[in-house]
C-alpha cells in the first residue's frame, strides 16, 4: 500500500554518524482486545503478529498479588472476578477508581498494563526496545478521553507520537494505495463502544465528514442480554437463582460471549455449563440452545439504535447513501450478520470486511506510524473470495414469490478461509426430502446465478417448520465442503466441490499453458510449409512474455474475460504459423491490455 508522506520522521538517532530508525508500533487500545502492529525495519510490509499482538483487554491480580495481563487474566475472570478488570476503555477520561484486589487503579494504569503488555510482545518480535506509538481511539473520545489514553501510554513507557481516529486508520488500512476520492462510511461495533464515521480520502489525506456513537454500547452489552436470559432461564426452569453467586456469573457470562461469537457463524448454539449449582444435595446443570434469531431479537434494539446513528452521520454530513463509495466494517461485534443485511439494504451495496475487522484499526495505525517513520508504502495481503456462494429456498425476489430466491451463505470479498452456516425450515408435514442446491453469484434470483451442484436429502418423517442447517466451508484453495444436518436427527449429506473460485481446473489451466508451449516448440516441423514460416522460438520476448502472463492469469480472470483471453491466444497461434507477425503484435496488445486489469 502507498502511503502519503505528509509528517516529518519525528524517531530517529545516530550512531557513529549513520542514522538509525528507531521503530514505531501502532496500537489498537480495545475494549475487548488490544492489538500492535508494525512495519518491518527497511521493509515496507506491514506485519500483524496474530500469536504475538492480539491481547484480551483484561487486567488481573493473580493468588500472589502479581500483575498479570491478557489471556492469563481472561481466564482467571471465571474463579476470580474480584481480582480481575475488564472493559476498562469505557472508564478513560473518569476519575473512577477501579476495584482490583486491595486496592483500585485509575482506568489510565489498567490501560497501561495493557500496553506494557503488547510493548514486551512486540520487543520479543523486533528483538529491539520500543518506545514509541500511535494509538487509536474512537472519533467521538473527548479532549479528556485521548488526554487520558496518551497518559496510559506514558505510563508504560510509550512515546505516544500521535493519537489518530479508529475510522481514520481502518480506512488507511484499506485505502492508502488508492488515489482516488472516495467518500467511505466505517462502521465501528467492538465490544464496549460504536461509532460510525464517514470519511472523504483525496490524494492520501483522510478527512472526517462527520462522526457520533455511543460510549456504551457493544459485544458486551449483548453478552449482557444473553447472560439475563441465561439466569432468567436457571431461576424459572432450574428453580435456582445464581446471581449471588460471582463465580457461576464469570462463568455464565465467559459462556454468553462464546455463544455471541458462535451465532455470527452458526444458527444454533447449545450453552452447557455444568454444577452451577445445588438443589437437595443434587447438582444442577445447565444445558440450553439459543438460536440466531432469537439472539438478533434480543438486540434488535440496539442495532436499531447503531442504524439512527448511521442516519445521523449521513445528515451531520450533508449526503445521501446513494454518496457513499464504499462501507468498513470494524471491530469484532460487526461479524454478526443482521448488520450486514441492515447495511446492505440501506446503501444497496455490501459492507466490506475483508482485512480482518479485529486488527484493520491496528494496522492503519501501523501504516500512520509508517508515516512518522518516513517509510514510503506498506503492503496487506489478502486471500478473498471473489463471489458469494450460497443456496435457494422460498421467497420473495422484487415482490414476486419464487422457489428460486437466493440465499448468500459466504458473500464476496469475505477473508479465506471461511466457513458459515444457516437455518432453513422444511414447507410441509412428513416431507420425503429437500433439494440442496448450491450456487456461486451475486443475483438474488438463484437461477441466475452458476449452479454448482445439486444435491437430495432424503429426510426423517416431521412436522412441517423442522430444521435442516446447511453449512458452506470455503478453503484458501477454493475447495467448497457442503453440509446438510437435519437438526431432529442428526442425519446429514457432505459434498466436496473442487476448485469452487476459478471457472477453470489446474489442469484445464495447465492444458492452456501446454497448448502455448506447443506453439513455440512445434510450429517449424508440424506444417509442410514451416521452413517459409516464422518459428515462436524466433519471436520477440515481449510477446512471449504476453502469452506466458495470459496462462498465469486465466484463473484470476472474470468469466467475461476468460473467453476473450482463449479466442486472442488461439488467433495470435494462427497468425503465427500463418507468418502473419503484424497481426500476432496486434493481437498480443489486446491481449495485454486485457491482462493490465485483472489481478
Amino acid at each position: 500500500m502507498k502511503i502519503h508522506r505528509d509528517t516529518a520522521v519525528s524517531s530517529q538517532s545516530y550512531e557513529n554518524g549513520e542514522k538509525i530508525m528507531e521503530p514505531i508500533v501502532g496500537i489498537d487500545l480495545g475494549t475487548t482486545n488490544s492489538e500492535i502492529a508494525f512495519i518491518i525495519d527497511g521493509n515496507s510490509t506491514v506485519l500483524i503478529e496474530n500469536d504475538n499482538g492480539i491481547v484480551p483487554s483484561v487486567v488481573g491480580l493473580d493468588a500472589d498479588g502479581k500483575i498479570i495481563v491478557g489471556t492469563e487474566a481472561l481466564n482467571q475472570t471465571v474463579i476470580a472476578p474480584e481480582r480481575t478488570v475488564q472493559s476498562v476503555k469505557r472508564l478513560m477520561g473518569t476519575d473512577q477508581r477501579i476495584p482490583m484486589g486491595d486496592a483500585a487503579y485509575l482506568p489510565q494504569e489498567v490501560s497501561a498494563c495493557i500496553l506494557k503488555a503488547l510493548k514486551e510482545r512486540a520487543e520479543r518480535v523486533l528483538q529491539k526496545p520500543i518506545g514509541n506509538a500511535v494509538i487509536t481511539v474512537p472519533a467521538y473520545f473527548t479532549d479528556t478521553q485521548r488526554q487520558a489514553t496518551r497518559e496510559a501510554g506514558e505510563i508504560a513507557g510509550l512515546n505516544v507520537v500521535r493519537i489518530i481516529n479508529e475510522p481514520t486508520a481502518a480506512s488507511l488500512a484499506y485505502e492508502s494505495e488508492n488515489t482516488a476520492t472516495q467518500t467511505i462510511l466505517i462502521y465501528d461495533l467492538g465490544g464496549g463502544t460504536f461509532d460510525v464515521s464517514i470519511v472523504r480520502i483525496e490524494n492520501g489525506i483522510v478527512e472526517v465528514l462527520s462522526s457520533t456513537g455511543d460510549n456504551h454500547l457493544g459485544g458486551d452489552d449483548f453478552d449482557q442480554k444473553i447472560l439475563a436470559m441465561l439466569t432468567t432461564y436457571i431461576q424459572k426452569e432450574l428453580s435456582l437463582d445464581v446471581t449471588q453467586n460471582p463465580v457461576v456469573m464469570a462463568r455464565l457470562r465467559r459462556a454468553a460471549e462464546k455463544a455471541k461469537i458462535a451465532l455470527s457463524f452458526e444458527p444454533f448454539i447449545r450453552i452447557e455449563e455444568d454444577h452451577i449449582g445445588k438443589q437437595l444435595f443434587k447438582n444442577i446443570h445447565l444445558s440450553y440452545e439459543l438460536s440466531r434469531i432469537d439472539f438478533e431479537e434480543m438486540i434488535e434494539d440496539d442495532l436499531l439504535r447503531t442504524m439512527d446513528s448511521v442516519s445521523k452521520a449521513l445528515e451531520d454530513a450533508s449526503l445521501l447513501p446513494s454518496a457513499i463509495d464504499k462501507i468498513i466494517l470494524v471491530g469484532g461485534s460487526t461479524r454478526i450478520p443482521q448488520i450486514s443485511h441492515m447495511l446492505e439494504n440501506k446503501f444497496g451495496q455490501t459492507p466490506h470486511g475483508e482485512i480482518d475487522p479485529d486488527l484493520c484499526v491496528a494496522l492503519g495505525a501501523a501504516i500512520q506510524a509508517g508515516r512518522e517513520m518516513g517509510l514510503n508504502s506498506s503492503s496487506v495481503l489478502l486471500d478473498i473470495t471473489p463471489y458469494s456462494f450460497g443456496t435457494s429456498a422460498v421467497g420473495e425476489v422484487d415482490g414476486i414469490y419464487t422457489a428460486h430466491m437466493y440465499v448468500p451463505l459466504i458473500r464476496r470479498n469475505t477473508k479465506l478461509p471461511a466457513s458459515r452456516s444457516d437455518a432453513f425450515y422444511t414447507m410441509y408435514d412428513n416431507q420425503e426430502h429437500v433439494e440442496v442446491n448450491v450456487y456461486q453469484g451475486e443475483n438474488a434470483h438463484a437461477l441466475d446465478n452458476v449452479l454448482l451442484g445439486k444435491y437430495i436429502f432424503d429426510l426423517t418423517p416431521s412436522p412441517a417448520g423442522s430444521v435442516i442447517i446447511a453449512h458452506f466451508d470455503l478453503d484458501i484453495n477454493g475447495i467448497l465442503k457442503i453440509q446438510a444436518i437435519e437438526k431432529v436427527s442428526g442425519n446429514k449429506i457432505e459434498a466436496v466441490i473442487e476448485n469452487a473460485i476459478g471457472r477453470f481446473s489446474e489442469s484445464e489451466i495447465s492444458q492452456f499453458k501446454q497448448r502455448v508451449d506447443d506453439i513455440w516448440r512445434h510450429s517449424e516441423t508440424d506444417t509442410p510449409a514451416a521452413a517459409t514460416r516464422i518459428s515462436l522460438d524466433a519471436l520477440p520476448p515481449d510477446i512471449k512474455d504476453i502469452l506466458n502472463k495470459a496462462s498465469d492469469k486465466m484463473e484470476h480472470a472474470p468469466d467475461e474475460d476468460r473467453d476473450e483471453i482463449v479466442n486472442l491466444m488461439e488467433d495470435i497461434q494462427d497468425a503465427v504459423l500463418e507468418n502473419r507477425l503484424d497481426d500476432a503484435r496486434s493481437m498480443a496488445g489486446q491481449l495485454e491490455e486485457i491482462l493490465f486489469y485483472i489481478e
